[in-house]
């Protein structure tokens, strides 16, 4: 197991212990997936898109995010906002 998955696993389990909140700010978009409640897109220090990362991550609706998304190897690509 790598020292990655491990800091997460902890991160993750404190979350569900104590109730803790933290923000984890990555370019690694895997990663906010397995950690993430809520998210933020920022692009060039603004603010873009924020929302439940279940829907930002799956159903994005501004343009940069679905590029972010479709730019992750093996994902299948994110469609357009309706």
């Amino acid at each position: 197991m790598s020292a990655q998955t491990r800091v997460l696993e902890l991160l993750i389990q404190l979350q569900a212990d104590l109730g803790l909140s933290f923000l984890f700010i990555s370019h690694d978009l895997g990663v906010v997936r397995r950690v993430a409640d809520h998210v933020g897109v920022m692009r060039a220090g603004r603010l873009l898109e924020v929302g439940l990362a279940g829907v930002v991550l799956t159903a994005p609706r501004d343009a940069y995010t679905r590029l972010l998304l479709n730019a992750i190897p093996g994902r299948r690509a994110a469609s357009p906002a309706p």
